[in-house]
């Protein structure tokens, strides 16, 4: 066979494909086949890279996996179907991860661990449930990796308690009895360990949350503000401009794209 046979013999593979590709997205047209929606898959991976393991588990629980709307069809066989999203998951989990600061050993590690568990799995109820403990696991791990710096046990449970209540208003005196110390002496422990005054760092992890959501969610600033429990629309648009030298409506033009722009890269 000459090289002209084998180009042409190539050609005819890729058509062929290209043929098989169309009539399969004509179908999933005719079907109205909807692949699953962009911003809730990117606030799923987000809350796990952030360490929020109540919302991992809220997700998880309101869309479980072998009943998420959307997912492509990578098998005929339901079981391996959903095997074969497990992996795809799991793996994009130890991305986003890896991406926020965990090791990389301890990542990949993870993800074969639960990646062995679903090959053994032999109904998709199974898979489904292995979904979530495996995107809590991993929560869990992010959520403990930023408590690394802490030294001690009421410090560390003060962040659990700031992560769990972001959608409240937060007070030194509600941390101060959630964990039983002096208002003052709390105070100045957690300035010392984390660097921060309690009421910046809660601050802090509300604008964090905020950019998340002005990304990754249809919220108006006016709705987010309310949610994370800021005293007004006006003073959270002025606290987001001080820390991101933006508006929440420039913020979400200016990023939005570029997350879009960054998943298709990935």
């Amino acid at each position: 066979m000459n090289v002209l046979q084998e180009v042409n013999m190539d050609l005819n593979d890729l058509n062929d494909v290209n043929k098989e590709l169309f009539l399969r997205d004509f179908v999933q047209r005719e079907d109205e086949f909807l692949r699953a929606p962009y911003n809730p898959e990117i606030e799923f991976y987000t809350s796990v890279k952030a360490g929020d393991v109540e919302r991992v588990k809220e997700l998880t629980t309101a869309e479980p996996l072998v009943d998420k709307p959307g997912l492509g069809k990578l098998s005929d066989k339901p079981l391996q179907n959903l095997k074969y999203h497990f992996v795809i998951t799991t793996a994009l989990v130890a991305r986003y991860c890896i991406q926020g600061g965990m090791d990389l050993s301890d990542a990949y590690g993870l993800s074969d661990y639960f990646i062995q568990k679903a090959d053994r799995c032999i109904r998709v109820e199974d898979i489904s449930r292995l979904h979530q403990k495996m995107s809590v696991e991993y929560a869990r791990r992010m959520r403990e990796l930023r408590k690394k710096p802490i030294c001690s046990v009421q410090v560390a449970q003060c962040i659990d308690y700031i992560y769990d209540h972001l959608h409240a208003r937060i007070t030194v005196s509600d941390l101060a009895g959630h964990v039983h110390l002096n208002e003052s002496y709390l105070s100045r422990l957690f300035k010392k360990e984390v660097g921060l005054p309690i009421s910046d760092y809660i601050r802090r992890q509300k604008l964090e949350t905020a950019k998340n959501m002005l990304i990754y969610s249809d919220y108006h600033s006016a709705e987010i503000a309310t949610i994370l429990a800021f005293p007004s629309q006006s003073y959270f648009t002025e606290i987001f401009r001080k820390y991101t030298g933006l508006t929440p409506v420039e913020y979400r033009k200016e990023n939005f794209r570029k997350s879009m722009d960054d998943t298709h890269e990935s």
